[in-house]
């Protein structure tokens, strides 16, 4: 295989020669860089090719070739990137190499479960870890609660994001895989493994697992783009994060932590604020989730874990998120309403907990005030349960953290009892499990749950 590497920086132009039809777009062919028409390349040979700097115009990323970002990636406003299922893209770990969707752009990485897209580390197998690359970011126009309407998204990048579009489209991102990613700039500057920040309805979030990262696994900031089939595996701090006013709708979601690994400012399955000063500021975090599976890092009660590990859902900052026909297990607190301002939603009905389960929780519940929460979560109607082990759950508990068993065993409580007549849960699909799973494990086939030895 050739293996010359050739760069595409900003300011050069993407390939002249090879551009033709693919995916009915009509985009540019990524099969290496030029300077001149007289070293223009023969053809998609396998080569290796550096993406640097800003890409302005529609490219696309083909399977047969090899992609390191280097730095901060720019996917320009008008600009479409278009990735080819199979498609392997590395991140470089001495520039921190992140991939930035900005607003107006779009991204169509549509893999196959036979043939998943896969941005990992560039470091060999073995030898990779949290943070070795930035992650993926998304900005769309879609609205958010910042002073002003937009703001810029968080990792040291310049990229906006936020508007008055709830429809915006930013592209699709299905069936893909993102490893190792995740880094902190600086304290409360990072960035995720998959950030969504004012991201639109038009958009398409479905079949993504998030692997070894080095902050939260999927964070959202505003915005109302939908997500469907998402997977958070082994991640550092927080697996889904919704802050700045997000409304969009997550269904079939499941987090796996690894019991030593946690972050210093707490880790948690679910954490959510309205804002970061817990402000009244509309559009409301309103998120919507439902069949959710948390795994936290406890088998048991007896089970030594991270201290830094915190809660299956840290509900703060008068976020106004609601979940429903879900599971919690193995967390030392199971779910922690915050701060008299959320309590105060919980009462009134803006936050909702119903028809869920939380299992092998040291304290199942807790609240910050005279709330009292025990009696809010055992209200006829709800539908909600405390289970002392996670094994009633899971026959598997422990669950292999190499080759994981989501289902639930014959017999099991979450094979019944989800609900779907609350408003909230309108579009949704309506199956009769809680939980992320119930007979078919959907993450077969395009999961990787053992990424550091796989030769890429």
């Amino acid at each position: 295989m050739n293996t010359t590497t050739k760069t595409i920086e900003s300011g050069k132009k993407w390939l002249r020669s090879l551009t033709f039809a693919f995916l009915a777009l009509g985009a540019v062919a990524v099969t290496g860089c030029k300077e001149d028409d007289d070293d223009a390349p023969t053809g998609p040979t396998g080569t290796t090719i550096e993406l640097s700097g800003d890409i302005s115009t529609n490219a696309i990323l083909t399977a047969n070739n090899k992609y390191i970002l280097k730095g901060f990636v720019y996917v320009k406003s008008g600009a479409v990137l278009s990735i080819e299922p199979g498609t392997i893209i590395r991140g470089d770990k001495a520039t921190k190499g992140t991939l930035i969707i900005e607003r107006g752009a779009q991204i169509l990485a549509v893999g196959t479960a036979q043939k998943p897209i896969v941005f990992t580390s560039n470091q060999p197998a073995g030898s990779r870890d949290y943070g070795d690359w930035g992650g993926i970011i998304i900005c769309g126009r879609a609205p958010i609660n910042l002073p002003g309407g937009e703001g810029t998204i968080e990792g040291g990048t310049n990229a906006l994001f936020g508007g008055t579009n709830p429809a915006d489209n930013s592209g699709k991102l299905i069936f893909a895989r993102i490893e190792f990613c995740g880094i902190a700039f600086q304290p409360n500057q990072e960035i995720n493994g998959l950030t969504l920040g004012g991201v639109g309805s038009a958009t398409e979030i479905s079949y993504v697992q998030v692997s070894y990262s080095g902050d939260d696994s999927f964070e959202w900031f505003g915005g109302n783009v939908n997500a469907k089939n998402i997977v958070a595996f082994r991640g550092w701090d927080d697996d889904f994060d919704t802050d700045n006013g997000f409304t969009g709708k997550v269904q079939f979601a499941v987090s796996l932590r690894d019991k030593d690994i946690a972050d210093q400012s707490g880790s948690n399955g679910f954490e959510s604020d309205n804002d970061g000063q817990g402000t009244t500021a509309t559009p409301y975090t309103k998120t919507i989730f439902s069949n959710v599976s948390i795994f936290g890092p406890m088998n048991d009660a007896s089970t030594v874990i991270n201290g830094q590990f915190k809660r299956g859902a840290h509900l703060r900052r008068n976020t106004q998120t609601s979940i429903y026909n879900s599971v919690i297990a193995g967390y030392p607190t199971g779910l922690f309403i915050d701060g008299s301002s959320t309590e105060s939603n919980a009462a009134a009905g803006d936050l909702q907990f119903r028809n869920s389960i939380i299992a092998g929780c040291t304290t199942p519940l807790t609240a910050s005030g005279a709330f009292d929460i025990q009696a809010w979560y055992d209200t006829p109607g709800y539908g909600n349960s405390i289970l002392t082990n996670s094994s009633d759950i899971l026959s598997g508990y422990p669950l292999n953290l190499e080759s994981p068993n989501f289902l639930p065993q014959t017999g099991s409580p979450l094979l019944s009892g989800a609900d779907f007549s609350n408003a909230n849960l309108q579009g949704l699909q309506n199956v009769s499990y809680r939980g992320a799973f119930g007979a078919t494990n959907w993450t077969q086939g395009w999961c990787n749950f053992d990424p550091q030895n796989t030769v890429y």
